[in-house]
């Protein structure tokens, strides 16, 4: 389990302001805890915001990053205004499920789209069911209330996830909610198993 499980808020950053999703509940991930940088500013010149732009890395490598979460279901991000400067309007992350894994009941204002890396699995939106397998391409619609889940019994379901929440929240379309947490409890399986370490 993530050393991220250990408290609700990191010491080094502030308790969380209005609408973080903490009502008395228990959370699993530091990201819905911790602040974060959403939207980044742009300041300076206009000659050194472009120097600066092109002089940003074009490749990033994921499995230099540790994976957050736990016990069944697992995260990485890999490209945000957080993490890369080279991105403003976009957000990349690859998500892992352990076997029969599934993640929190949400909703948020952008559309997202997964692509099915390993695994079968399926999601519902809006009490819709969608089946999903590897080599498939699933979207979220705008506002849409889903989870994911992976039908997986004995081994892990791996989606890399894209969307443009940065924008989408630099233009006031900041909704966004956890409805149900991801599992703290586990089955055996999934307490045996570790994220891949070349992902």
């Amino acid at each position: 389990m993530s050393d991220a499980t250990d408290a609700i808020v990191p010491k080094n950053d502030s308790p969380p302001g209005p609408g973080h999703n903490i009502k008395g509940e228990e959370v699993v991930w530091e990201r819905w805890t911790r602040k974060r940088v959403f939207v980044r500013a742009l300041e300076g010149t206009y000659g050194n915001l472009v120097k600066e732009l092109f002089e940003q890395p074009r490749v990033y490598k994921s499995r230099d990053l540790h994976w957050k979460g736990g016990p069944s279901f697992y995260g990485k991000k890999v490209i945000n205004p957080q993490s890369a400067k080279i991105a403003q309007s976009i957000e990349t992350h690859i998500e892992v499920f352990a076997p029969g894994g599934y993640g929190q009941k949400h909703g948020h204002m952008n559309s997202a789209v997964f692509y099915v890396l390993k695994g079968k699995g399926h999601d519902v939106h809006d009490g819709r069911r969608m089946d999903w397998e590897a080599g498939d391409a699933l979207l979220v619609e705008n506002a849409c209330v889903h989870q994911h889940f992976s039908d997986e019994p004995d081994d892990e379901s791996i989606v890399l996830v894209m969307k443009a929440k940065p924008l989408f929240l630099f233009m006031h379309m900041i909704f966004q909610k956890v409805a149900e947490f991801p599992p703290k409890e586990a089955t055996a399986k999934q307490l045996a198993y570790t994220p891949p370490t070349g992902l």
